[in-house]
């Protein structure tokens, strides 16, 4: 498939992820270009719904909160941080993870996509930012 993917329903992936951020506000994962941010969710890819988090925005950026859907199910949640890594990541994401014992790795969204095609395990969930 190719051109923008507009996520009607959830694109599911197996073991690894084909993932390529291409740069600022761009993806592909397993083929499909996306350009949003996404949550990658036992095995599925959907668009991250930033609405829970607006109450928090302060400034430019929507920052990422336990407020949102968020992908706690697995043993490491990855967050890919943007760009140039500017995303903020409330504190009550650290408590969450801590309470849910989940692993919790921050980086930029290259580094992150990096990590994630190294994962053979679908136990490893994801949201990726991908401007900022």
């Amino acid at each position: 498939m190719s051109g923008v993917h507009h996520m009607d329903r959830p694109v599911a992936y197996a073991g690894g992820v084909d993932i390529e951020y291409l740069g600022f506000g761009s993806i592909v994962i397993d083929g499909v270009h996306f350009d949003h941010d996404v949550v990658i969710e036992d095995g599925a890819v959907r668009k991250r719904d930033k609405a829970p988090s607006r109450a928090h925005k302060r400034g430019g950026h929507t920052p990422l909160s336990a407020d949102e859907q968020l992908p706690w199910g697995g043993t490491q949640l990855v967050i890919g941080t943007g760009y140039s890594g500017r995303l903020p990541v409330l504190p009550d994401i650290e408590l969450e993870a801590i309470r849910k014992k989940v692993e919790l790795v921050v980086l930029p969204t290259a580094a992150a996509c990096a990590l994630l095609e190294d994962v053979e395990s679908p136990t490893v969930n994801a949201v990726l930012h991908l401007t900022c």
